[in-house]
């Protein structure tokens, strides 16, 4: 009997392991872009829409009904209502892009039409995730400041919270796909900064400072060349511990950096090694005065 019982053990950790491994998917999307979009622009949401549609059709969708619902389901995939819809409300997650999304780039009735194909992996989510609150600020260091369009010269911060204990990294993807630590800061090497459950931290403040914080404390102003610029925050929590990126010092007064397909790698290690990473990406603009 005693063998029977740990022989069903190990099938439930088996399956349990099988749930949580990476499945590898490819498929297109087509979006119709309106008016007033770029083409960038328009090419990163049709990016993260085909990301979406491939995940829910995988894994499903978490049904939200407030005044409409997201999404209807059918036996072959998830018709996904995108005006309402985000990837929060997928039972999955992307972990990683293989190779080099395929765009095809067309107009009808004076309307741009950005097709997109991509391949990647993604994984099933089978518990919920520590939910963190983290907003970008510009000029200030209370809440009231979030903001994410920013003038060339403003001063950026960021307050997080969490409800666990754990380990946080920030990074910005600039327009020459460079991606450059904000945090941790330029002298600590170990890859990752601890945060306390519950406590509110502003990052980028002297004054803010935490009292145990050894390490000096960076301040950053955002800069434009062009007329307008956009920028991607990734900010990056774990409950556990993770390996540091490969990044090094470009310049004596910038963070340290890596290529964005360097990043990318080491992202995707993360997330193929730890379930219960975090990751949330922002958009920001800078425009020149």
């Amino acid at each position: 009997m005693q063998r029977i019982v740990t022989i069903l053990c190990l099938l439930t950790v088996c399956l349990g392991l099988s749930a949580q491994r990476a499945k590898r998917v490819r498929g297109e999307y087509t979006y119709h872009a309106p008016e007033n979009v770029t083409l960038e622009e328009a090419k990163r949401t049709a990016l993260e829409r085909a990301k979406i549609q491939l995940i829910a059709d995988e894994f499903g969708t978490v049904i939200a009904q407030t005044n409409t619902t997201f999404t209807e389901n059918s036996e072959e995939k998830s018709a996904v209502d995108f005006q309402s819809f985000s990837a929060s409300d997928v039972k999955g997650e992307w972990i990683e892009t293989i190779g080099e999304p395929k765009y095809s780039i067309s107009f009808e009735q004076n309307m741009l039409v950005v097709k997109v194909r991509v391949e990647g992996r993604i994984r099933e989510i089978t518990k919920a995730k520590v939910e963190f609150t983290a907003k970008i600020l510009c000029n200030g260091t209370e809440d009231r400041f979030e903001r994410s369009d920013f003038k060339d010269g403003d001063e950026l911060y960021l307050s997080f919270t969490s409800p666990t204990d754990g380990y946080l990294a920030v990074y910005l993807l600039d327009t020459n796909r460079d991606a450059y630590c904000l945090l941790p800061y330029q002298d600590d090497t170990d890859g990752k900064v601890f945060v306390k459950h519950g406590e509110d931290y502003v990052f980028f403040s002297i004054k803010n400072k935490p009292k145990d914080e050894q390490t000096p404390v960076q301040e950053y102003n955002m800069t434009c060349e062009k007329g307008m610029e956009t920028n991607f925050i990734y900010i990056i929590f774990s409950p556990n511990a993770f390996a540091k990126a490969n990044d090094a010092m470009s310049t004596e007064w910038a963070p340290r950096a890596l290529s964005y397909s360097d990043f990318q790698a080491w992202l995707s290690r993360c997330r193929r090694h730890d379930k219960d990473l975090v990751v949330e990406m922002r958009e920001i603009t800078i425009r020149k005065e």
